[in-house]
């Protein structure tokens, strides 16, 4: 049986709290709790640990958006906004607060279960776009200490690139680690005897 969805809902009011937990009990089956204040919202969002947290404010103050950027820190799960009013500056301080969703003119019941699919499926979206990023971050990274590895040998030994490289390869294979570790090794020697 797969686990049911946990939401966190932040909401003062609470009428439009009940609104918003009836909205969602119509939408599916969840697992909802309310918090109806914004001090701690950071230590009392990840108490709770939910899968996706939504948030209903006439208009966010810049601490709730603080807190909401520790809570989500750095972007642990999905994070639906709705507001009554914004501004161009609150937008932009939302989304880097790691705001999935953010509906400006309020909250309706109708809207609820589609932004949350929005949010959660954005959300997904940005995570492969930041796996990716850090994979050719440590790609890049990897490359630039074998040609340091590469330099070094070519410089002690004579060799071209090429001849070096293999040279590399062959000790990797040889001691069963990968190019990058014996390379890494090498330019930290090569560190310590200068």
């Amino acid at each position: 049986m797969p686990k049911k969805i946990s939401i966190v809902v932040v909401e003062k009011d609470r009428d439009r709290a009940l609104l918003i937990v009836d909205s969602l009990h119509e939408a599916g089956d969840f697992d909802i709790f309310v918090i109806s204040e914004e001090t701690g919202l950071a230590r009392r969002i990840q108490e709770r640990n939910p899968d996706i947290v939504l948030i209903d404010v006439t208009s966010p103050s810049r601490d709730m958006l603080e807190e909401l950027a520790l809570a989500s820190g750095p972007l642990e799960r999905p994070v639906a906004m709705f507001v009554d009013k914004s501004d161009n500056s609150l937008t932009k301080a939302a989304i880097e607060a790691g705001v999935s969703a953010y509906v400006v003119d309020g909250l309706r019941s109708d809207r609820i279960r589609p932004v949350l699919d929005a949010a959660i499926a954005r959300f997904h979206m940005f995570q492969q776009i930041r796996a990716e990023l850090d994979a050719t971050r440590r790609a890049l990274e990897e490359r630039k200490v074998i040609d340091r590895a590469k330099g070094l040998l070519m410089k002690a030994r004579g060799l071209d690139e090429d001849a070096a490289y293999a040279l590399l390869r062959k000790t990797a294979m040889d001691q069963g680690r990968k190019v990058v570790d014996v390379a890494e090794a090498l330019v930290t020697a090569a560190g310590l005897l200068s």
